[in-house]
Formats: structure tokens, C-alpha cells, sequence
């Protein structure tokens, strides 16, 4: 994954942690952002753990 898309992709996780909100939108953008080059790595695999577990857990809510 290239540096640029790693970040884009921490920022837009960082964003729906800070909002406590992701749209289905965003989601898409995120899932979108990690599958870019076919290829989940450890830090993204990290990422969306962590924002996996924030939306289970409610402290970010999913919305339409």
C-alpha cells in the first residue's frame, strides 16, 4: 500500500472515530481505500479492527 493511501485511509477511520458517526458512504470509501491493491496488510488489517470493534461496541454508530 502506498503512503498516500495508508494515510487517506487512517484519516478517513480517524474521522468516523472523532464524528462517532460513519456513513454507509464512508464505509464503501474505507473498505474501498484497504482493497485498493487487493491486499489487506497489518496496518490496515489494524485499522479496521480497531473501527470494527468502536462500531460493535457503539462508540461509532453507523448511519444512513
Amino acid at each position: 500500500m502506498s503512503l498516500d493511501t495508508s494515510q487517506k485511509l487512517r484519516i478517513t477511520i480517524e474521522k468516523a472515530i472523532e464524528d462517532h458517526e460513519l456513513s454507509r458512504a464512508e464505509y464503501d470509501e474505507i473498505i474501498s481505500i484497504a482493497t485498493q491493491d487487493n491486499v489487506i496488510d497489518n496496518q490496515e488489517h489494524a485499522l479496521l479492527s480497531q473501527l470494527l470493534d468502536m462500531i460493535a461496541s457503539n462508540e461509532v454508530k453507523l448511519v444512513p
